[in-house]
């Protein structure tokens, strides 16, 4: 017959808990919860002595090149006549948009007032071109250029502002007073076709053939003698 159930031994099976899930390759769960801890402000660090003790020796170093290259003064120009009345160095030519518009606007502000002005067209006459570098120093020339009363002003941007601020009233109230029609023998050009070479810019001699007419520029034109500073005199001998 069969053993008793009873006699028959039993196994007890006991639950075990699973050990943790670790993975090296996850981070922790709890510590990607939690906030980040902001971090401090730092304090600002007070300047050290020497910090405290270069800004006056290098403030001082600064005065001293000052001191020792003083900025260059203002050039002035020796005209007959120039301090009387205002010399406008420009061109007349269209090739620069930006400077054609500049020399125009101020050309209008200054014929605004009625004082006397020798405007030298750069483009009608080199020789003016080598007189304004003279004047400068400088090569390079940036057009317009304003001289009042023997005085440099300056340009384009400088003539705007002291018209707007009305400082150049001041400046142009010294000089006399004028009538500022138009002239009855160039009409306004300031330039006159040379009578004695016609234009041409060369005259003929007898024994010496064709000569470089010295009275008139490249182009054959002359200043007119009523809107220039200096009178037109033609001689001889400024033939060469």
């Amino acid at each position: 017959m069969w053993a008793p159930w009873s006699s028959t031994p039993r196994r007890i099976h006991t639950k075990s808990n699973p050990p943790p899930f670790f993975c090296s390759s996850f981070k922790d769960i709890q510590s990607l919860c939690e906030e980040e801890p902001k971090p401090q402000p730092e304090s600002p660090k007070s300047p050290s002595i020497f910090h405290r003790a270069r800004v006056p020796t290098s403030l001082l170093r600064t005065r001293s090149h000052r001191n020792a290259y003083p900025p260059p003064s203002k050039p002035s120009i020796t005209l007959p006549g120039a301090d009387q009345r205002i010399i406008l160095y420009f061109t007349s030519l269209r090739v620069v948009r930006k400077t054609f518009e500049e020399c125009r606007a101020v050309r209008s502000i200054l014929r605004g007032f009625r004082v006397p002005m020798d405007e030298r067209d750069l483009s009608m006459d080199c020789q003016f071109m080598d007189e304004l570098q003279g004047i400068l120093g400088c090569n390079k020339l940036t057009l317009p250029v304003v001289f009042i009363a023997g005085r440099y002003i300056g340009g384009a941007e400088e003539i705007r502002q002291l018209h707007e601020s009305g400082e150049l009233k001041n400046l142009i109230e010294r000089l006399p007073v004028v009538d500022r029609s138009v002239c009855d023998l160039c009409g306004g050009l300031r330039f006159l076709l040379c009578d004695l070479c016609d234009g041409s810019h060369k005259v003929y001699i007898e024994k010496m053939g064709f000569k470089t007419c010295s009275v008139c520029n490249v182009n054959g034109l002359i200043r007119c003698p009523y809107c220039s500073s200096a009178p037109y005199r033609r001689t001889k001998s400024m033939i060469k």
